[in-house]
């Protein structure tokens, strides 16, 4: 529509009534929307006085992914700590993962899947909605459950100390704008040569081998062997030396990776519950499927709280910036009172959300326990993977924060769940085919 002179002196004659704006238009110039719209109610509720919980499973030291979008790796990797703390009884907070390892042959695979894809769409034009798609983001942090336990099973896992995080791993941004240029480039050869019918194999391998090349640079070769030794919590010393990252993975970790799967809560219409998902072009790793069991959020809640009481963490994907204070770590529905402020309604619920990109998963952390009251969820802890500390200020509490339920119900979209914990009748609908979202579903993580 044309927005007339009329319109717009109708407009701020409307403005003119409206005295609480005028108030809220004086708090939000000098300081801002969300610090004007904050609720010291919702602050004081969630602060780090009332931070306890019923279940409290972990409180180790919290993990930093810095300036990289790899959340989904830390919070798989924390859970695997946590398990192989317990079994070596190693003092809580003295043992970590190397992200940096598995994000070396993450950035391998997903060279490897882009330049695959390429060849494979060479017939369509580059306007083509799939190979434009395709070409936007040839290189970026994101992955979700399935891909890390794919990596973790091909690879293995090394602890922090057999590959240190360096500059290019703390901070991604240089090395994916260098990766996507080369990719790019490299993605125009191989359409013009599947285009006269040549076989692109041996060019593929080469292109391959220079991305492993730029990697080695930024990232060091991967580790092939390294002694892991350390002190129990009754102060016995323990070595296992030359040890390879598939060994470490057998004798150390506890836990079997295909014993879970990823639950969620994606409600609306088009989309039943008690069904498998998979997503078009999101195999980033051939080995292991990216497959989605949907549930209604009550049934999810009690597979985590299950989980929990059982004394295990949970892994989780969610839309970590809505309604959210980072350095307060306060995540809840109420704690930005936007209406108020602008005199508006926002009145989507979940379903809409999702349906229009106004909410997606985002971030991927741990959920570390609840708070129950008269049998119910009221709040939730979280280890984050973002430090204790942002430019100066504390994060959460020691880097752990806290979520109301009803910031969960809305914003939580998944979880990685024992299968036995599921009911029977979802345990059989593991066995089902998957309905299949399109390549531009909010939930592909090859688009993070």
């Amino acid at each position: 529509m044309e927005i007339s002179k009329e319109q717009i002196a109708k407009m701020a004659e409307s403005y003119k009534k409206a005295e609480t704006q005028h108030v809220a238009q004086r708090a939000v110039t000098k300081n801002g929307i969300l610090e004007s719209a904050e609720s010291v109610e919702v602050l004081k509720r969630m602060s780090p006085a009332n931070f306890a919980f019923s279940i409290d499973v972990d409180d180790q030291a919290v993990a930093n992914q810095k300036m990289s979008g790899r959340c989904w790796m830390f919070a798989c990797l924390n859970v695997l700590r946590f398990h192989i703390e317990k079994e070596l009884d190693l003092p809580k907070g003295t043992f970590e993962l190397s992200q940096a390892y598995l994000a070396f042959f993450n950035k391998l695979e997903r060279a490897a899947w882009f330049l695959e894809h390429v060849v494979a769409t060479a017939d369509k034009p580059l306007d083509d909605r799939e190979v434009d798609w395709l070409f936007t983001t040839p290189m970026a942090d994101g992955g979700d459950w399935d891909m890390v336990c794919a990596l973790v099973k091909k690879y293995g896992v090394v602890p922090h100390e057999a590959q240190a995080e360096t500059h290019c791993t703390n901070n991604t941004a240089e090395l994916n704008t260098v990766l996507s240029h080369l990719l790019r480039q490299d993605a125009l050869k191989l359409r013009t040569m599947a285009q006269e019918d040549k076989d692109t194999k041996a060019a593929q391998e080469e292109m391959l081998n220079e991305v492993y090349r730029v990697l080695a640079v930024c990232f060091g070769e991967p580790v092939q062997k390294f002694d892991f030794t350390y002190n129990d919590a009754k102060g016995h010393y323990h070595a296992d030396l030359g040890i390879t990252p598939l060994e470490f993975l057998k004798k150390y970790v506890p836990i079997d990776l295909d014993d879970y799967i990823g639950v969620i809560n994606v409600p609306g219409d088009d989309k039943p519950y008690g069904r498998m998902y998979a997503i078009q072009d999101s195999d980033q790793i051939p080995e292991r499927r990216n497959l989605y069991l949907n549930v209604p959020m009550e049934e999810l809640k009690g597979y985590v709280i299950d989980s929990l009481k059982d004394g295990e963490p949970v892994w989780f994907g969610s839309d970590v910036l809505q309604h959210c204070d980072r350095n307060a770590g306060v995540m809840d529905f109420d704690l930005y009172d936007l209406e108020a402020l602008f005199g508006v309604k926002f009145t989507m619920d979940k379903a809409q959300r999702f349906a229009t990109h106004e909410s997606l998963p985002t971030h991927a952390m741990t959920i570390a326990g609840v708070d129950i009251k008269d049998g119910k969820p009221t709040k939730w802890k979280i280890e984050n993977s973002w430090g204790t500390e942002n430019h100066g200020m504390k994060t959460g509490n020691n880097g752990y924060f806290v979520c109301s339920d009803e910031w969960f119900d809305n914003f939580v979209y998944e979880v990685a769940i024992r299968k036995d914990r599921l009911s029977p009748e979802m345990q059989k609908a593991l066995e089902s085919d998957p309905i299949v979202w399109p390549f531009w579903n909010t939930f592909n993580p090859v688009s993070a």
